[in-house]
């Protein structure tokens, strides 16, 4: 959980309180399902989120997992 947070807060950079305004997931959102980002405003980014919640749910996981490859804990602690 802390993972998928973590990668939250990285990708809302700048637009925290307001994340349908964030550049990088209206571009994410472009690349997945082909909406132009100019398009995506606060009804189809939670419109988006809602529809697609159990692929967002396990992005989310897979980053936690991809984190532990990233980062491993140092053997000698």
């Amino acid at each position: 959980m802390r993972y998928a947070l973590r990668f939250l807060w990285n990708a809302t950079k700048g637009h925290r309180l307001a994340p349908w305004r964030s550049p990088y997931l209206r571009w994410r959102i472009e690349t997945y399902c082909g909406v132009k980002m100019n398009q995506v405003g606060f009804l189809e980014f939670w419109g988006f989120m809602w529809r697609e919640k159990k692929e967002l749910l396990r992005f989310l996981k897979w980053t936690g997992q991809m984190e532990h490859y990233a980062r491993p804990k140092p053997k000698n602690v």
